[in-house]
């Protein structure tokens, strides 16, 4: 599987309440409006945790605190069906509109973006 990762600070003048629900309710069912479109198989979004456990993770490993409020994933099943989802005139389209609505929410100066190849070393679920 090929997975598009990306690293999301917020913008500084929402507070996390409504970067979540934005980035939750809004964006999140724009994306699934999109799917069939950019020939994505799974979209997941993991929202940072309020817990000062993360402090201690990030110090335990002698890092420096990175201001990431989430993650976005999103899987296909092989880079030529990410390819011929994104760069059909409709997936240009459909890029084209979900960057414009993560102007809403997202910090693009601050988040980081990447493509990866996904593998399972267990899976116990």
């Amino acid at each position: 599987m090929i997975k598009f990762v990306y690293c999301i600070c917020k913008r500084s003048d929402l507070s996390d309440a409504e970067f979540r629900t934005y980035w939750r309710e809004t964006h999140g069912a724009l994306i699934r409006s999109l799917a069939q479109t950019i020939r994505a198989k799974k979209y997941i979004q993991s929202h940072r945790l309020d817990t000062p456990i993360n402090a201690e993770l990030v110090k335990s490993r002698g890092l420096e605190p990175l201001p990431y409020d989430g993650v976005t994933e999103i899987w296909w099943d092989s880079m030529e069906e990410f390819l011929a989802g994104v760069n059909s005139p409709e997936g240009i389209a459909a890029a084209q509109q979900y960057v414009a609505d993560e102007a809403n929410f997202a910090d693009f100066s601050k988040s980081r973006a990447f493509l990866t190849e996904e593998h399972t070393i267990f899976d116990l679920t």
